[in-house]
């Protein structure tokens, strides 16, 4: 083959995340021809190296020392549980090395070219690689997609030196367990690794710009789910503003105002400070202005309904785009991108994109919240019940919490549906299923769960929707 046929794909794909390595794969099962550049060492994005799948590690393993330390309630006598942080995480990385090898077998199955480098397009349908074990590589594509992801961002005046100020990707490898953890804000990046650290071990104090934690999530959902983080022993610090913080030698100070702006300010004194107030669009160094592709005065790249940007050939998908920063979200946005430049019909429901706080218990949610309906003036019903009063549940010890679907008063259809409790985040796929095919709360009432599960919450908070919910 000449080295110009070894340039030249029917697709290149710039970010080899969940959204991008599933593009090419997608794209290379429809027969084209396809290569995937990454500037890491290894595919899976910031989801499986730094984000998604190390803090999932880590959620787990603390879970794990805290219900041994409880085992006793069970009847299972345990003697002095210690943490091993080292090998905790030896843990975590084993975890994301077998996700990513798993990635480079799947592309590599599909025929997909993986290269590693920092690419940018030069014109419509070219690309220039500085690969990283040193050269450079030009290719040609009919069709183009950034997948690039989102990055870290940071607070204005504040230096992360992923030391005693980390991102979440220093707060993922800290070498020792804080006394004390600040965190500045209250989103699910902060909450999650929050409660990593707590768990541990650590004081944590979460300060939020906001009167309230979670923005975005139903408020009452998110007013029980900080109850419950108080009583796990975390702190919160709500309607405050960092105006500095500085690392010293062995610790770290931040400097807290009312978000008001009316009032004194107050110094916190802590081991690490970590700066989680959301991400940003990675586009820098991609070569977007050379070619005129347009972005948003958020910096998010324009797309049309098939994630076509304003350059004939060039598409974008997942963090880049409008949109929720969801590695799932992505996935599906790359499927759909392949299957609409091989000619299939193609659709992402972003009504249906369901949302998972990873703690314990964990938080999860899909379709519109209360606050969303009222807002839009559409009439509702409430369907409520807790696990207080759900079998499994109360066997399990892990009654904190409840199920709440969102039912239209007209036509029943379903809403949305807000779950706090334990492994929220799978049951929220059952919802999901239900909306995406426009249930009503009768079709999810009226449908046999198994007993004793905790999907039966579920049903029963359809049943609530008509006040007959069986057991309570």
């Amino acid at each position: 083959m000449s080295e110009e046929n070894t340039n030249q794909f029917d697709l290149v794909v710039i970010g080899a995340g969940p959204g991008g390595y599933v593009c090419a794969i997608r794209a290379a099962q429809l027969g084209m021809k396809v290569a995937i550049i990454d500037k890491r060492g290894a595919p899976g994005g910031t989801c499986l190296n730094v984000g998604c799948i190390p803090s999932k590690a880590l959620l787990h393993a603390s879970e794990v020392l805290q219900e041994t330390q409880h085992a006793g309630d069970m009847g299972i006598s345990v003697g002095a549980v210690k943490v091993d942080l080292e090998k905790m995480m030896s843990f975590k990385q084993a975890g994301i090395d077998g996700n990513t090898q798993g990635v480079t077998f799947l592309l590599k199955k599909n025929k997909v070219e993986e290269i590693h480098g920092a690419a940018r397009l030069t014109a419509p349908g070219a690309l220039h690689i500085d690969l990283l074990d040193g050269g450079q590589r030009s290719l040609t594509a009919k069709n183009i997609v950034i997948a690039t992801g989102s990055e870290v961002t940071p607070l204005p005046g504040i230096e992360i030196d992923e030391d005693r100020i980390v991102s979440s990707t220093g707060a993922l490898s800290l070498p020792s367990i804080p006394k004390h953890l600040v965190i500045v804000g209250a989103g699910i990046i902060g909450l999650e690794l929050g409660s990593v650290w707590r768990r541990l071990g650590a004081e944590v104090t979460v300060v939020e710009f906001l009167d309230r934690i979670t923005p975005g999530v139903d408020a009452d959902l998110a007013k029980n789910f900080q109850r419950v983080l108080k009583k796990q022993g975390i702190k919160f610090m709500l309607g405050k503003k960092v105006t500095a913080a500085k690392a010293l030698k062995a610790s770290a100070k931040v400097t807290l105002a009312p978000a008001s702006g009316d009032g004194a300010e107050e110094t916190l004194t802590a081991d690490r400070v970590l700066i989680a107030i959301g991400r940003r669009p990675h586009t820098d160094g991609l070569g977007l202005e050379a070619i005129g592709v347009t972005r948003d005065p958020q910096g998010r790249i324009e797309t049309d309904a098939h994630f076509k940007t304003n350059i004939d050939g060039v598409f974008a998908i997942g963090d880049v785009i409008a949109g929720p920063m969801l590695a799932h979200k992505a996935e599906e946005e790359g499927v759909a991108v392949a299957e609409h430049l091989a000619g299939k019909p193609s659709h992402v429901n972003y009504h249906v994109i369901p949302g998972v706080i990873y703690t314990a218990p964990e938080v999860a949610w899909v379709g519109r919240s209360e606050e969303q309906l009222k807002e839009d003036g559409v009439d509702y019903v409430v369907g409520k019940f807790p696990f207080t009063a759900n079998g499994r549940a109360k066997v399990n010890g892990t009654t904190e919490g409840f199920v709440k679907i969102l039912a239209d008063a007209k036509t029943d259809r379903v809403l949305g549906v807000h779950i706090l409790g334990a492994q929220a985040g799978n049951l929220i796929a059952e919802a999901a299923m239900a909306m995406e095919f426009s249930a009503s709360s009768e079709d999810i009432a009226r449908t046999c769960h198994a007993h004793p599960t905790l999907p039966e919450a579920v049903k029963e908070a359809a049943l609530a929707i008509e006040g007959r919910a069986l057991h309570m």
